[in-house]
């Protein structure tokens, strides 16, 4: 193989995205170079638009557009009256597409390690308190996945939530244990929602 530093470089980066090794970012490579104008120039355009124009929202923690605002938490034609937490974007992206839940989403943006290599303190758990005492919030759904650092994650969301004023649950039936958010088909994510269990937090 050529020694050329750009190549190298690029099939390096390639194989750190999720599910690809060596191989499959070399065969991504020669997709893209033997497609120059139709993939590499396009895609690199967009690539820099997304680094320059999309973040997270530092208040639910979905992607947003820097010039547009939030979707999600700014979201106030529907009058949302329910949060649903989960780990990451892909959970977010799970669960809309399967229809199974309206209403906004809460983006913690990991779990607490039972090893706590994932501080408290970043996750985006004091933002969800207050997003549930400031706007008119009476369900908070915890869809952490059914792992033990998830599990630990709803337990901790759950006390975070116990003086507020509002109606904590969690997805039940259908959920497997070990189970993640992302993996799920839509017929499971649908009965997990239709029998999540839950109580109201003890506001004072």
């Amino acid at each position: 193989m050529q020694n050329i530093n750009e190549i190298d470089e690029l099939i390096k980066l390639i194989g750190k995205l999720p599910g690809l090794g060596p191989k499959s970012a070399k065969r991504i490579f020669l997709k893209l170079i033997n497609n120059r104008e139709e993939l590499i120039k396009p895609m690199a355009s967009s690539l820099i638009q997304v680094y320059k124009n999309v973040s997270r929202c530092k208040n639910c923690g979905a992607l947003k557009s820097n010039s547009t605002g939030c979707n999600n938490c700014e979201n106030t034609k529907n009058n949302f009256n329910k949060i649903c937490v989960v780990e990451n974007i892909a959970d977010q992206w799970s669960i809309e597409n399967s229809s199974a839940y309206k209403g906004y989403f809460h983006i913690l943006g990991g779990t607490i390690s039972s090893s706590l290599s994932e501080r408290k303190e970043d996750l985006l758990i004091d933002s969800l308190v207050e997003r549930s005492k400031k706007e008119d919030i009476e369900e908070v759904i915890i869809a952490t996945s059914a792992t033990v650092e998830g599990q630990t994650t709803a337990y901790y969301i759950e006390d975070s939530l116990n003086k507020v004023d509002v109606k904590v649950s969690r997805l039940a039936h259908g959920l497997p244990v070990g189970g993640e958010i992302e993996n799920l088909d839509d017929g499971t994510l649908f009965s997990a929602f239709k029998n999540r269990t839950g109580q109201k937090s003890n506001s004072d």
